[in-house]
């Protein structure tokens, strides 16, 4: 069993779960703190790639994108890669299957904090970003960080998107996921069921994680 797809599958989930952490901190903060027209209809498209077939999210991926498209083209002149059928384009790939699972925890983690302790930093003369960063962060803290363990745990197994927008390139797309479906579609049952134990094993111990920090943010809130 060659583990060349694991590593590369721990460096986009890494990557993806990076980007996920800072979007999630902004987006889910934003939703939690402003009741703005529109936040419902924001927060369902947002959520979207939760229920969306992988195949149709690929599809708006290559659309915005690809080679042909504006943002594609720019990307290329620039870098001298494309996006799709390369690492740029499985990261892009993990980072929308995971995004979802990440806002919502950050949303719920900061909508958990009481305001109470917020209005008072606000009237002992903190500004509303201060506030933020003092108080409602660290306070959402626990569920911020298992919300991106989710979202790294969902991104390590991300499959249908990052085929469509990155390909099944041996030593350089191949991630966990996809080699798995080659093992199987060759015959090589034992090193797919190698492969297959080790990400089971990775994704109980994630959730274990983050059960542990729920309960524990659980526990801090009473």
């Amino acid at each position: 069993m060659s583990f060349a797809p694991l590593l590369l599958s721990f460096q986009v989930a890494t990557l993806a779960a990076l980007i996920c952490a800072v979007l999630a901190v902004v987006v889910g903060g934003l939703l939690a703190s402003n009741r703005f027209r529109g936040r419902e209809l924001l927060d369902a498209v947002l959520s979207a790639p939760m229920v969306m077939p992988p195949t149709v999210l690929g599809y708006y991926v290559l659309v915005l994108l690809g080679r042909r498209s504006a943002l594609g083209a720019l990307f290329e002149r620039l870098t001298g890669a494309p996006i799709v059928f390369s690492r740029t384009g499985a990261v892009i790939a993990a980072t929308i299957s995971a995004l979802p699972i990440a806002i919502k925890s950050a949303r719920a983690a900061f909508e958990a904090v009481d305001p109470t302790l917020v209005a008072v930093a606000r009237t002992l003369g903190a500004s509303p970003l201060r506030a933020f960063l003092s108080v409602r962060l660290p306070l959402a803290a626990r569920g911020l960080v298992a919300g991106v363990m989710l979202a790294f745990a969902r991104a390590l197994g991300d499959f249908g998107i990052t085929l469509m927008v990155a390909g099944d390139i041996p030593g350089e797309t191949q991630t966990a996921s996809l080699a798995i479906y080659d093992l199987v579609q060759a015959g090589e049952d034992r090193a797919a069921a190698g492969m297959v134990a080790l990400l089971t094993a990775l994704a109980v111990a994630i959730l274990f994680g983050v059960n542990v920090l729920t309960a524990r943010a659980e526990r801090g809130r009473r």
